[in-house]
């Protein structure tokens, strides 16, 4: 305890120090005046994880307890947890700006981030807590081969797992870079070291909390900027909607389909990833492993998908109105030219909305819950990473079932400090890119990859070790090698002159690859290993509709 006391100051003295230096720098280098209401409030919220983390450190005893919160969270509270997850800086940043930018185009985004929880509803919430103890992994191989399956299954999420984190730290370094007027790279590695803190010593109980706590305020100051910005327009839609039409450069045209449509395969390609690369997070898929049973992994979905879709259609709403209030007002823009870029990046108007229409102060809140989203949501996805590599890998694959819980947290540590520098250095490098479009392609990965051997695990008797894992491999390594040559990785990062992938998402060729080549691996597969995976189809069945011994292997 000593030792996380030690820590915990050491941050806090951290980001103090940070907060001071970075307002004196901008005092004289940068063009837009600190406020240092907002940073106050950053600073105040930054204190309370730490408390939060602190007071979760001497209740987390064992890797049940880190993993899972040991089991003992409501479905109403893991509801609110699974949207505090999902709301992140794609949602908040992103979709806004994606409005404010093309208008219908983000309302579309939305529709395919929300249609993927009735899936998870019916197919899956019920069947994931009867089979799983704390990784998706645990599902995919239980009646398969554990070695095998189970390094795929850490590999898999672990891919997902850094493509999300590039999201969530471009998403911190353009905030905090907006707030502290630090540079993008110092404030990238700010959130970084945090997260690492943060999730090295509060484990699931501090992450759980948080995101709970991060919803109820997210849900709030958003509905309060939705009252505050719809005043302004008679609280009229249809106002709202002919000046925003007005006030765009587009005109009438970002009231239908624009360039996300223009092209059908990639419009249907975002459409498969959006939907089915729900289902395979494994941050998401963690969170059920927290609940006591069956039902109230039910109710957690039914409370999360609510939460989630009021949200959505409120920042939608924002990124709208800011067509009008940020758009056409050059304070907002360097240099005060319209023509110009918007002060802290593409990825910012709703922050200008907060703090046009509620001043420093409401921009403050509004800072502090987007850091909040992103700080909970990264250390979801690196307790997710983590804990492939710990429980998966480690102690399940390397150590054969053998690790004892306090050498399991070990690594789950020493992975945690690894995952944090490469979500630093992958943040660096996306710094130009639209976060909504980054965790486009970040679904279209989990749809790939994950989802196929999910899915089929849990419905296919005839799913086989072999089918599984070489079906995966190839859905993992497709959809990866389409994101790396298209335009978004091949032109826009690696700065070469046209992508080899000429379309912008890969799930609709890499999630069918995955499927039919598991199924033609199973289906020829004739060892008497895949006769073994078989044979156990039956008794997982029974657990997963039933839920017994599901208590029992939570509890070891």
């Amino acid at each position: 305890m000593n030792r996380l006391r030690h820590a915990l100051l050491c941050v806090l003295f951290l980001v103090a120090g940070g907060a001071v230096i970075a307002a004196d720098a901008v005092g004289v280098a940068q063009k837009q005046p600190v406020n240092m209401t907002a940073i106050a409030m950053f600073l105040v919220f930054v204190v309370a994880t730490m408390g939060i983390t602190y007071w979760a450190a001497s209740r987390t005893k064992s890797t049940s307890d880190f993993y899972t919160a040991g089991g003992g969270i409501t479905g109403f509270q893991n509801g609110l947890a699974i949207a505090g997850d999902y709301m992140s800086a794609a949602t908040l940043l992103g979709l806004s700006a994606m409005t404010f930018a093309k208008g219908l185009d983000g309302f579309i985004f939305a529709i395919g981030f929300f249609v993927g929880w009735p899936v998870i509803l019916f197919l899956m919430a019920e069947r994931l807590r009867n089979l799983g103890k704390f990784t998706f992994a645990d599902i995919a191989s239980y009646r398969l081969e554990q070695s095998t399956i189970r390094t795929f299954a850490a590999f898999g999420s672990l891919t997902v797992v850094c493509f999300y984190l590039i999201v969530q730290m471009v998403g911190a370094g353009q905030l905090i870079k907006l707030l502290f007027g630090l540079d993008y790279s110092t404030a990238v590695i700010l959130v970084g070291v945090l997260m690492v803190i943060y999730v090295t010593f509060g484990g699931m109980i501090a992450t759980t909390w948080v995101q709970i706590i991060k919803a109820c305020l997210m849900l709030f100051g958003g509905t309060v900027l939705l009252i505050l910005t719809m005043s302004q327009f008679g609280f009229s839609l249809e106002t709202m909607a002919q000046k925003a039409v007005e006030a765009h450069a587009d005109g009438i045209a970002i009231m239908g389909p624009g360039s996300l449509l223009a092209d059908p395969v990639t419009a249907v390609s975002l459409s498969l990833g959006l939907v089915f690369g729900t289902a395979g997070l494994p941050h998401i898929m963690m969170r059920f492993f927290t609940v006591p049973n069956a039902k109230e992994a039910r109710k957690s979905v039914f409370v999360a998908s609510g939460c989630i879709g009021y949200f959505f259609l409120v920042v939608c709403t924002l990124g709208l109105a800011a067509i009008v209030i940020v758009g056409t007002n050059p304070e907002y823009y360097e240099g005060g030219d319209l023509a110009g870029k918007l002060i802290g990046g593409g990825n910012m108007p709703v922050m200008h909305l907060s703090k046009a229409l509620g001043g420093n102060l409401f921009l403050g809140f509004m800072s502090a819950v987007a850091f909040a989203t992103i700080l909970a949501v990264v250390s979801g996805l690196a307790l997710a990473g983590a804990s492939a590599i710990a429980h998966d890998i480690y102690a399940r694959v390397v150590r054969k079932g053998g690790a004892s819980d306090l050498e399991e947290m070990r690594v789950t540590r020493i992975a945690t400090i690894a995952l944090g520098v490469v979500a630093v250095l992958l943040g660096i490098m996306f710094e130009k890119q639209n976060v909504a479009f980054l965790v486009g392609l970040t679904f279209g990965i989990a749809a790939s990859t994950n989802f196929p051997v999910l899915i089929l695990s849990m419905y296919w008797k005839g799913l086989t070790t072999r089918g599984a894992l070489l079906g995966g491999l190839i859905g993992l390594v497709s959809a990866v090698s389409f994101v790396v040559l298209s335009n978004a990785v091949w032109v826009v990062v690696l700065g070469n002159p046209k992508a080899i992938f000429p379309y912008e998402q890969p799930a609709l060729f890499s999630m069918p690859l995955a499927f039919f080549f598991t199924w033609l691996f199973s289906v020829t597969d004739k060892s008497a290993r895949a006769a073994i995976d078989k044979a156990g189809f039956d008794d997982q069945y029974v657990r997963s509709q039933t839920g017994i011994g599901a208590a029992a292997a939570s509890s070891h």
